[in-house]
């Protein structure tokens, strides 16, 4: 009987190489369709973005034409600059020069910077770390989230906690949506459902973070001890399974919702009524 000493590893050869110069990896399937299709989509997103938060125009659909839209973009409106019905009963700060919408879309926009998700994807993507499994990697020095600015990535607990905060508001101007000025007082249009999906898909990304599924059933020995926190597990759980989804679709629905509203602030479409 050989002793644990005695045995020796077997050679294997895969037939080539992982990594090196002229073959990073031996797959033959089209692995680098996801990712270029991740480029693709956040360089478009992203772009627009940045353009529709300095454009600082054309955010906010008032009561000279029967509503009340504001660009989740842009709310909560709390500058002096804000134009007149869209910073509401928030505090204004005075003093700011620039667009409202930095203000307004700094946590947001770190909620989804550091998302457990969304890093799987830029990282692939954008820095090809690795763009993806049994393909090497893209760079030869591997240091993980340890630096800076990686190292910011640890504050996306906190940033769950400020983006629910956002769901709040943005539902209020879901709600607010509602309003018809001069057009029959209370009803609903096009645009009134455009916010209401957006606040809902918002509130379903943050339910399903990995974090939320931690914060409810996470550091919990026995769930019968913990009765509430077990049943709130149960239903993040599920979402938690749909997080791709749910990222995806609500981060294009909150871009359509300020191109919507900007379309109809600047006189390109109208904004129908329903009923």
């Amino acid at each position: 009987m050989s002793t644990l000493e005695d045995v020796k590893p077997v050679p294997v050869s895969l037939g080539g190489v992982r990594g090196g110069p002229d073959v990073r990896t031996l797959r033959r399937d089209p692995w680098w369709h996801f990712p270029a299709a991740t480029v693709a989509f956040l360089t478009v997103i992203v772009t627009y973005l940045m353009w529709a938060i300095f454009q600082n125009a054309y955010y906010f659909v008032g009561a000279s034409q029967h509503r009340d839209l504001i660009s989740p973009f842009y709310s909560p409106c709390i500058v002096g600059s804000c134009v007149p019905g869209a910073h509401g009963t928030f505090l204004v700060i005075h003093w700011w020069m620039w667009s409202p919408a930095i203000l307004a879309a700094a946590v947001p926009a770190g909620f989804r910077l550091t998302c457990y998700y969304y890093r799987k994807a830029y990282y692939r993507g954008f820095w090809q770390a690795p763009p993806a499994c049994g393909v090497a990697d893209g760079h030869t020095l591997y240091t993980g989230e340890t630096r800076f600015p990686l190292v910011l990535q640890n504050f996306h607990r906190y940033f769950w906690f400020g983006a629910l905060i956002f769901n709040v508001i943005l539902t209020i101007d879901a709600i607010m949506a509602f309003r018809l000025p001069g057009d029959g007082g209370i009803g609903v249009s096009v645009g009134t459902l455009v916010l209401v999906v957006n606040a809902a898909l918002l509130w379903l990304y943050s339910g399903s973070c990995h974090f939320c599924r931690h914060f409810c059933g996470g550091s919990v020995d026995r769930f019968s001890k913990h009765p509430i926190r077990y049943r709130l597990w149960k239903i993040v759980s599920p979402l938690n399974q749909r997080h791709m989804e749910i990222a995806w679709a609500s981060l294009f629905w909150v871009a359509f919702a300020d191109l919507y509203v900007r379309l109809v602030a600047s006189g390109v479409i109208s904004d129908p009524k329903l009923f």
